[in-house]
């Protein structure tokens, strides 16, 4: 078993680096060059014919792909300690979190990082105008989440779980995209920093 993997700052393999480290498993991380185009070859489509990374691939040959995909499959292998919830409301409110994590937080984030970044402008059809409004979408996404966090030490409630990791590798990559967490939101920077302290947030 091994992970096709990108390094930092790319999130989605970064979740899943993380959520080994979690659980701690170590497997082969086989890196897969992204400037080169490596992950759009007819090789690399048969494994995720999107293209895209990360790609956890078994022994038998088998592939699956999506980063939480990858991290769900390594929970029921190995479920403690659990990030994805022990009871129903537990599993039901991490996975809220994550979706929303997903469409409010990453989306305008990625649409940023698509539009208005000079560094995606020969890969994909740019609208300016598009990323520059998303930049204040992707700043009251982070106001939303501080008001959200008020009170408690991790997102979707008092234990640290696959919602924490995928809002610390959106944070940090719109951090490395120029969008930091404003200046008021000290709840979120307070969460940030507690998050970024637990060993596996250096994988």
């Amino acid at each position: 078993m091994k992970l096709y993997n990108v390094p930092n700052p790319a999130p989605n393999p970064r979740r899943v680096r993380i959520f080994m480290a979690e659980k701690g498993l170590d497997l082969p991380l086989e890196s897969v060059s992204l400037m080169t185009g490596e992950h759009k070859t007819p090789e690399f489509r048969e494994k995720n014919s999107l293209g895209q990374v990360p790609v956890l691939e078994l022994d038998d040959g088998t592939t699956i792909s999506e980063s939480m995909s990858i991290c769900r499959y390594f929970e029921a292998l190995h479920p403690a300690p659990p990030l994805f919830g022990r009871t129903p409301i537990e599993i039901a409110n991490i996975d809220m979190w994550l979706r929303r994590v997903e469409f409010a937080l990453m989306n305008p984030i990625g649409n940023v990082w698509r539009h208005a970044d000079p560094r995606t402008a020969k890969i994909v059809k740019q609208f300016p105008d598009f990323g520059a409004a998303n930049r204040e979408t992707s700043f009251n996404a982070m106001r939303w989440l501080d008001r959200e966090l008020g009170g408690r030490d991790f997102i979707a409630g008092e234990t640290y779980s696959a919602a924490d990791i995928a809002a610390l590798c959106t944070l940090d990559f719109a951090g490395f995209i120029g969008l930091g967490i404003p200046e008021e939101c000290d709840s979120l920077k307070a969460w940030h920093a507690r998050v970024s302290a637990r060993p596996s947030a250096a994988a």
